[in-house]
């Protein structure tokens, strides 16, 4: 008993000896928390509240800071100036993709969000000519936010000034939009397969920031083999794949390969085009990973910065004011708010930027990865280790947004009432990996918010100071506290 007790303890040893020689032992590497094997940087993170755990680490070791989740090595980059010079300054060494284990299970590595090299780069010319050939920043994708918009008139019309969730409203019209591009149509806001696209979507990305969503990012090695919550990420993923897969049967009864109607259709005439190419990254894999992700993307995101901005709009009603004093100023009652209408209204595009910025969707950004051995600030980051450029520390940086923590449009004004730009806004990411549907998320926050507050006042069911701003988790996704509004007409 004696020897095997002290071979256990030997094995132990050098199991600890050769976790701290390959994970903390590295020539170079920024500075941060000593590691324990296995569990990393565990005990350092608390649970639910990582961005905060973050900031800590950030005033204890810098700006660039190793830290590791489990055995896996990532560098957190914090502040504007330091994301600046690793993404835009140099894009191509932090320009791939980072790991995402809640759902690298589902994608696996394709997709234009969550794939690398070939499969990327393809995938993201793909979507970008398809975007634009179905409308982004054209008048005719604004036509169809205008049109949606009058739809969410009517639907709020229908609540007779009694207080409702505004949660799958706004999901409703976010996902209709991305519909008109993906599928060549609308749903209707009673649809029940509609309804339970909004629930799934909204599951994905509460799961993935849950406890147990980012206990899989860090310990996925292990979990990915036990049951558990961790799971209903994938399942949800799946049950929207159908989704697609379903839509894409049903069209391919009728496509016309000389007239695509819709970014499916597309898809699968690259894929008749290219059918003998064995190289070909348009496959059927590609094409319902692509096509999931950019649905999510083009919903989940926007939806939630429009129930953002209504819980700040009735948090700040003085500012929600001032927003329709402008509409009446600019627009008037009787015609609909078009997008070339915000050249002319400074203070709402301020308000509309600070929604962004304090609402912060992806606190953490996606993760990015070094693409080779890597010299940055005086430290050397070795091929393949993830990064993680903070959005937060972005968009909270006291250097370029004062007082960083409080709701003031006004930031986005010049001394004259004009409309100012801040470099320091990047509420799409930047560089190599920028949201490829930003032209189109402005149109519909603008469009969206103008039209709903031409036509009526809103209110809380509580007094204003009670309402908490706060986000509810804080991990992949900055997700509001759940709040009811009373809309009545104006």
């Amino acid at each position: 008993m004696e020897a095997l007790a002290l071979l256990a303890f030997l094995v132990s040893c050098a199991l600890c000896l050769y976790t701290w020689n390959s994970m903390y032992r590295r020539k170079n590497l920024p500075p941060g928390p000593t590691p324990l094997p296995l569990i990393g940087n565990l005990l350092q993170l608390k649970t639910g509240e990582i961005v905060k755990s973050m900031k800590e680490l950030r005033e204890r070791y810098g700006d660039v800071y190793t830290l590791y989740l489990g055995q896996r090595r990532a560098v957190v980059l914090c502040g504007y100036d330091v994301v600046k010079e690793a993404l835009v300054d140099n894009g191509v060494e932090f320009g791939a993709r980072g790991r995402l284990p809640v759902i690298d299970l589902y994608f696996k590595g394709h997709g234009v969000v969550f794939s690398n090299g070939e499969c990327w780069r393809h995938m993201r010319r793909f979507s970008i000519m398809t975007l634009k050939n179905f409308g982004m920043g054209k008048r005719s994708i604004e036509e169809r936010i205008k049109e949606e918009a009058q739809c969410l008139v009517e639907e709020f019309k229908k609540t007779n000034g009694e207080a409702f969730d505004p949660i799958f409203y706004f999901s409703q019209v976010a996902a209709n939009i991305t519909c008109s591009i993906i599928f060549g149509s609308r749903y209707n806001y009673k649809d029940p397969n509609f309804l339970r696209l909004m629930h799934i979507i909204d599951e994905i990305f509460r799961t993935m920031s849950s406890f147990w969503g980012q206990l899989f990012d860090i310990f996925d090695v292990v979990m990915k083999h036990l049951p558990g919550p961790h799971h209903r990420t994938r399942t949800y993923l799946n049950e929207l794949q159908d989704f697609v897969e379903e839509r894409m049967k049903i069209d391919l009864k009728t496509l016309n390969t000389s007239s695509p109607r819709h970014m499916i259709d597309s898809f699968l005439i690259k894929m008749e085009e290219e059918k003998q190419n064995p190289s070909t990254q348009f496959t059927m894999t590609n094409f319902l990973t692509n096509t999931t992700v950019l649905f999510i993307a083009g919903t989940e995101t926007i939806s939630t910065t429009l129930r953002h901005g209504f819980l700040l709009l009735l948090k700040h009603p003085d500012v929600k004011c001032k927003v329709q004093e402008e509409i009446d100023h600019v627009i008037g009652r009787q015609r609909a708010p078009s997008f070339e209408d915000r050249v002319s209204m400074p203070y709402t595009e301020a308000v509309i930027h600070e929604i962004q910025r304090y609402g912060n969707v992806l606190p953490m950004n996606l993760p990015h990865s070094v693409t080779r051995d890597t010299q940055f600030r005086g430290f050397t980051i070795p091929k393949d280790t993830d990064v993680f450029p903070i959005l937060t520390f972005v968009l909270r940086d006291p250097k370029y947004f004062p007082d960083p923590d409080a709701f003031i449009p006004s930031r986005f004004l010049d001394e004259n009432g004009s409309f100012k730009k801040n470099e320091a806004f990047l509420v799409f990411s930047a560089g190599k990996r920028v949201c490829l549907g930003e032209s189109l998320a402005r149109m519909e926050m603008f469009l969206f918010l103008t039209t709903i507050l031409q036509n009526f006042n809103i209110t809380a069911t509580v007094d204003p100071k009670d309402l908490d701003i706060s986000a509810q988790m804080v991990g992949f996704s900055n997700v509001p506290r759940p709040y009811k509004i009373r809309v009545t007409p104006r």
